[in-house]
Parts: structure tokens; sequence; C-alpha cells
């Protein structure tokens, strides 16, 4: 890689969704990425839900439940007024706060880096390596 590609990169932060039905048993699933570059002015989460793998693990699970929190992630990503609260916010101040430990079902696993110079791109490389 020349130093000019190198150049064209900015560093970014992104998070693991992680769901855990059962907390007693802290067995989960990865079932999303929030991605974060400050550089670009970008935050987003892309999800997938693979219900049968949840179902393995909780046939119990609450299904249209968990899947409202991972939606409820992508909504305060957007900012919009769908945000709730969070969306006068800005993305670093709302990436922050949705990577913020829980004891809830949908939790962040601990923030990663590294460079991008296409962060839509990489949001989507890391759903199909980490998720799917």
């Amino acid at each position: 890689m020349s130093r000019a590609e190198r150049r064209d990169r900015d560093v970014f932060e992104y998070a693991v969704l992680r769901v855990i039905p059962r907390v007693e048993r802290g067995e989960s699933i990865n079932a999303g990425v929030i991605l974060y570059c400050r550089a670009r002015s970008f935050l987003a989460a892309a999800t997938h839900l693979d219900e049968s793998r949840l179902r393995a693990l909780d046939p119990a699970a609450d299904v249209a439940g968990v899947r409202a929190a991972l939606h409820a992630a992508e909504r305060v990503c957007d900012g919009g007024t769908a945000a709730g609260p969070a969306a006068g916010d800005d993305a670093g101040r709302r990436f922050r706060w949705l990577i913020a430990p829980r004891s809830t079902v949908v939790q962040p696993g601990p923030v990663h880096t590294g460079l991008t110079a296409d962060p839509p791109g990489e949001l989507d490389r890391l759903l199909r390596v980490l998720v799917r």
C-alpha cells in the first residue's frame, strides 16, 4: 500500500452487537455492527438476526423484542427524530451511548479500531465477516 493510499484512510471505531438471550448462561450470537468514523462524520449500524441460531440458544427467546432493540440501535445511529432523546446529540455522543455497557439481551461488545477510506463499505464488510 502506498503512502498516498494510507493518507486517504481515516480511523474508525466499531463494536459488535451481541444477543445474549439468557444472561446467566453467557452464550451469545453476533447480530450487528455499529461503526463510527469521526473524520468522515459517519455513524451507522447494520444488523442481521439469525433467528434459528437465537432459538438454538433459547427456544423461548423474544425474537420480536430482539429485532426491536436492533432496529432501535440503527435509528439512534441515523440521528433523526426516531432516535428519541439522542436525536439532538452529535454522532460521537450517540456512538458512546450505544457502546456503553448494558445488562440487557442486546449488548455491545468491546470497541475495536481500524483504518478505512470507505466507512459504509467497511460496515458491510464487518457485518459479512463478523455476523453473517
